[in-house]
Order: C-alpha cells, then sequence, then structure tokens
C-alpha cells in the first residue's frame, strides 16, 4: 500500500472510532437535562437517580470523544499536509470557532454541572447541563461546515500568488447549503443514537432478575422515553435523508447518488436496486433487482425524472476535469447506504415494539426482547458509521470537490511513517475502546444508586429551598 492509501486508512479509522462517541454524547446530553427537569417539575427522586446514571455515561463518552478528536485534527499536518496548506485559511475558520467557542462552552458548563450538584442552586445546576447539550450540537455545526466545505465549496478565491484559497465569505461557508441540508440528519442520528443507548440499557435493566422493583419502575420511565426518542428520531432521519438526498446530492453529487444505487447508464425514469452485482470493474451490471421509477422519486421528487448513470457522469467529469477515474467505489457505496437505511429502521421497529411490550406497566421478560436490547445500542452506531463512510468515500477521488484530488493532498513522507502512525493509533485506540467499555459496563452493571445514596439534604446559606442531590 502507498502513501496514499495508509494515509486515507489511518484517518478513515480515526474518524469513524471518534464518531462513535459524538453522536452519543449530542443526544444523551439532552436526555439527561430532560430527566433532571423531570425530577425538578415532579420532585420524583426516580428520575433524579436516572439524571445521575446516566449523567455518568454521558460524561466517559465526552471524555474519550475529546481525545479521539484532538488525535483526529492532527492528522491535517501529519498526513494532509498539502491539503492543509490550499485549504488552511478557510478550513480553519470553522475548527477555530468551534473550539474557541462551542467546546469551551460545553466543558466549561460539563464541569459545573458535573462539580455543582452541592454548590449551584438546582434551577442553575439543570441550567449547566441545557448549555452543554447546546454546545454540542453548535460544535457538531461549526465541525459540519468544515466538512460541507469540502463537499461543496463556496465563499472563497484562489490566489495565484501563494497557491491558497483566500476566504471571501465567511457567512457563505457557515451557511453552505451542505452543511444546512446536512446538519439536521446527522442531529436526527445523535437522538437516534443516544436514545437507542437509554432505552437498550434500561431494557437490560428491568429483564435482569437482580433489579430491585423500585429500579425496575425507574428503569422502565427510561425504556420508554428513549424508545420514543428513537421513534421520533427516525422519522427525521428518513425526512431529512429525503431532503438531503433531492436538494444537494442529487444536484451537486450527482456521482454519489448513482454509485449509492449502482446505477450505471442515466435512465429517465430510474428504477431503484433492491440487489444489484456488477462486473469487476465496476462498469456494468450483470444481475438487478429493481423496482421501476422508484429511484427517480427518492432523488427528484418525480417519478418520471431522469437520473445520472455512473459511466455517463465518468465520460462527463473526464471532459471537465481532464483524464482520470472520477467513479468511487461502488460496492461500498452501495452496501454502506443500504446498511445505513437498514440499522436505522432496525433500531426503530425495535423501538416500537418496546414500546409495545412495555404499555400500561408491563415489564417483559422474553429472551428475544433481552437480545433485542442488547442490539439496540449498537445500531445506530453502525448506521452512522456506515452514513459517514459513504458520505466521504462518496466524493473520491476529491478530496475538496472539484478543486483538489485526495492524491494530491498527501504530506510527502514515507509509506513507512504513514504506516508507524496507523499502528500506534490502532493500538492506542484499541485500548482506549477497553477502557472505555470497561467503564461503560462497570457503570451500566451498578445500576441506579439508591434512594438513600442518593439523597443528601442540604440547606446551603442563601438557598431558596432544600435540594436533594446525589453524591457522584
Amino acid at each position: 500500500m502507498d502513501v496514499l492509501d495508509l494515509s486515507r486508512w489511518q484517518f478513515g479509522v480515526t474518524t469513524v472510532y471518534h464518531f462513535l462517541f459524538v453522536p452519543i454524547t449530542i443526544g444523551l446530553g439532552f436526555l439527561v437535562a430532560g430527566f433532571e427537569t423531570a425530577w425538578l417539575r415532579s420532585g420524583n427522586d426516580r428520575w433524579l437517580r436516572l439524571t445521575k446514571f446516566y449523567g455518568k455515561l454521558f460524561t466517559i463518552n465526552f471524555a474519550l470523544g475529546l481525545v479521539t478528536g484532538i488525535v483526529q485534527e492532527f492528522q491535517f499536518g501529519m498526513n494532509w499536509s498539502a491539503y492543509s496548506r490550499l485549504v488552511g485559511n478557510i478550513f480553519g475558520a470553522p475548527l477555530a470557532m468551534e473550539a474557541l467557542l462551542a467546546f469551551f462552552l460545553e466543558s466549561t458548563f460539563l464541569g459545573l454541572w458535573i462539580f455543582g450538584w452541592e454548590r449551584l442552586p438546582r434551577k442553575a445546576h439543570n441550567a449547566c447541563m441545557w448549555i452543554t447539550a447546546a454546545g454540542t450540537v453548535l460544535s457538531a455545526y461549526f465541525i459540519l461546515a468544515a466538512n460541507a466545505w469540502m463537499q461543496h465549496p463556496v465563499g472563497f478565491l484562489y490566489n495565484l500568488a501563494t497557491r491558497q484559497d483566500n476566504l471571501r465569505s465567511y457567512f457563505d461557508v457557515i451557511f453552505n447549503p451542505a452543511v444546512l441540508m446536512g446538519f439536521p440528519h446527522v442531529i436526527a442520528g445523535a437522538f437516534l443514537t443516544a436514545g437507542a443507548l437509554v432505552a437498550g440499557v434500561g431494557m437490560w435493566h428491568v429483564m435482569r432478575a437482580k433489579t430491585p422493583a423500585a429500579d425496575v419502575r425507574a428503569f422502565r420511565s427510561a425504556v420508554r422515553a428513549g424508545a420514543i426518542t428513537v421513534l421520533a428520531a427516525t422519522v427525521v432521519v428518513i425526512a431529512t435523508g429525503d431532503i438531503q438526498g433531492k436538494m444537494f446530492t442529487t444536484q451537486y453529487q450527482p456521482m454519489k447518488m448513482a454509485a449509492a444505487e449502482a446505477l450505471f447508464h442515466t435512465a429517465r425514469p430510474a428504477p431503484f436496486s433492491l440487489l444489484t452485482i456488477g462486473n469487476l470493474n465496476g462498469t456494468r451490471a450483470i444481475f438487478e433487482i429493481t423496482v421501476p421509477r422508484l429511484l427517480s422519486f427518492l432523488a427528484t421528487g418525480n417519478w418520471n425524472d431522469q437520473v445520472q448513470g455512473i459511466n455517463n457522469l465518468q465520460q462527463h467529469y473526464s471532459q471537465l476535469y481532464g483524464p482520470g477515474n472520477y467513479t468511487p467505489n461502488v460496492p461500498v457505496i452501495y452496501w454502506t447506504f443500504r446498511g445505513m437505511i437498514f440499522a436505522g429502521l432496525l433500531a426503530g421497529l425495535i423501538a416500537l415494539f418496546t414500546l409495545w411490550l412495555t404499555r400500561r406497566d408491563r415489564a417483559p421478560k422474553s429472551r428475544l426482547m433481552l437480545g433485542a436490547a442488547i442490539v439496540l445500542p449498537f445500531l445506530p452506531l453502525l448506521g452512522n458509521a456506515f452514513g459517514w463512510i459513504m458520505t466521504e468515500m462518496g466524493r473520491q477521488p476529491w478530496v475538496v470537490w472539484g478543486q483538489m484530488k485526495t492524491a494530491q493532498g498527501v504530506s510527502a513522507i514515507s509509506g513507512g511513517e504513514v504506516l508507524a502512525s496507523l499502528i500506534v493509533f490502532t493500538l492506542l485506540y484499541g485500548a482506549l475502546a477497553v477502557i472505555e467499555a470497561g467503564l461503560m459496563f462497570k457503570a451500566i452493571r451498578a445500576g441506579l444508586p439508591s434512594a438513600e445514596e442518593a439523597q443528601v439534604p442540604a440547606q446551603r446559606a442563601g438557598s431558596d429551598q432544600t435540594e436533594p442531590t446525589l453524591v457522584y
């Protein structure tokens, strides 16, 4: 493998690993804030106990996401210095805003939330988690704005003297159509992921023989809250994905759409592929099972519209950008697209089934439901990973669409250096995965703190009321 392939593998490994923690953190912050708000409004201790339980899972994921995110950004200088020199004047702006505004906001108020249980008025304490959750969303927006510029570069001028892109309009970069279309889809996926974690962990405790009856009732509330979140997020994910496909991908990245459907030749109307087997060089289909006209509707909203095919787009891009291969890895794009859809829909079905089984204070005990509870938290994680793999590999060979090919963005380093760093990062991330899993499983198995352990009656000077709190 050469420097390009190794660099792409390294960035892919670190990015997919990092994004395991990001959606959990984004969605779980709001759910924890919601649990604490429910406690403030109702005075019911089960919401306070759930707040502390899921809050601990939130802080674990926040810490691991922070560490892996820093490593990911280092690679722009390590393996992609040519890319960084070209676009640093633009790409650095949203990354700086993410660090200086969003990250400091979320980390500061998370610290206040962790250490402020006995020091802050309880409404102010609850507000800290809401602000932290809002900070995670703001952070996601700036990161997605940076990525969206790679997908659809806007708001810049190329400087011939310095051979660099110069920022012309910061607002064009921040309000790029690519980020406006993609942001709601990513955030909905985050809520789907966090809801699945809350519901899955809660259901596991509900079905454990060792779980006390009072804890079963508390976890049942978490199960239903998580399942409702998953169902609502599934609907939003489908809607925003459809909008993104119609209003951005089909218009600006038609090759990605064609690859996702293994549509080799332009068609009017275009069929949707249920199963396509192509030849080895990916230029034609050998066997197909399709639904007539469905792709035209999904891509354009019209059952009779034309959808451009892979081979026709390859010819067009060769004339527009010069000789070269402008076709991404079709099997990868085709199957990750379907894996993303399947994982999301299955999570939604399990959530619907969970709501049905837990209706009217019921607590299911079947082995099938136990298996579903264990599988549920992992489905959205797989869906997120498949979605990002499709998004990033689907724009190949471009690292900046229409401007810089991926092969032109790598650093002038040896393959051995990249391989060494790839091995180090993989081993490091493997160790972090073991630590993460150990911390998560330990916190999950410990269950809710008892009501006696949870309550800390304290009347602070200057406080308007006694505040029940938990020892962290």
